[in-house]
């Protein structure tokens, strides 16, 4: 069966190798809502889909029209038979219950490393920011490169800004792009390491520049969610 629960997922968890990532646009607070509850609805009516499905969480986005899916798959080929056979009988009763959301995007991942606060000395997560990276073409290596110099840079912060608690970098399988999914205690939090005069992420500092001017960094977004759904097997 299907168990609702309102814990964060476990990014680093050993026995998931294909996490998946996509946002579905639903316009409005309130269809933002609505969407959720129908997603819980229809999954909790239902048989757990796949043993090899570890966990699936729902995100609300701060803008007010988009929600964020991760799921947590043991390998794409479990994925591809749940598509096969369970998918679209939910996606068509969520549909039918909130008509008109325009799915924008999945992409398919693999984590790489994660940079996690001491245990004991973080606050639960009260925020979850995605740092969505894309480069020109396809390189690997690059992508790890460039995850690289992140940590270099964010482990030697003159001043680090408090609030943040991990940063989980995962790597496109198609070798385009890199998603950082970071978990702060607030969303103020976030903003207020941001902000002027730079003294918190991304600093004016010689590492924080080479990260920035990356060759073939075509461009990046920073979009903020709260945790709204999490369902795992019972």
């Amino acid at each position: 069966m299907t168990r609702r629960t309102d814990a964060h997922p476990d990014l680093v968890r050993s026995d998931v190798r294909a996490p998946f990532f996509s946002t579905w646009s639903v316009r409005t607070p309130e269809r933002q809502r609505q969407t959720v509850d129908a997603i819980a609805r229809t999954w909790e009516s239902r048989p757990w889909p796949a043993e090899d499905l570890m966990a699936y969480h729902v995100y609300t986005g701060h803008d007010g029209s988009t929600l964020l899916h991760h799921s947590q798959w043991a390998s794409e080929g479990a994925y591809e038979s749940f598509v096969k056979t369970h998918r679209q009988e939910r996606v068509d009763e969520i549909d039918t219950a909130v008509p008109g959301i325009e799915r924008l995007w999945l992409g398919r991942y693999r984590r790489y490393r994660s940079l996690v606060r001491d245990e004991g000395t973080a606050a639960a997560p009260g925020c979850v920011v995605i740092v969505d990276v894309e480069f020109e073409s396809p390189d690997p290596q690059r992508q790890r490169d460039w995850v690289d110099a992140v940590v270099e840079a964010l482990e030697n912060e003159p001043r680090p800004h408090p609030g943040g608690v991990s940063a989980h970098f995962h790597l496109s399988t198609d070798g385009t792009r890199v998603l950082n999914y970071a978990e702060w205690e607030s969303a103020q939090a976030h903003l207020d390491a941001l902000a002027p005069p730079g003294t918190g992420v991304g600093s004016p500092t010689a590492r924080w520049e080479r990260v920035q001017h990356w060759p073939g960094l075509k461009g990046s977004t920073v979009e903020r969610y709260d945790h709204a759904l999490g369902l795992v097997p019972r």
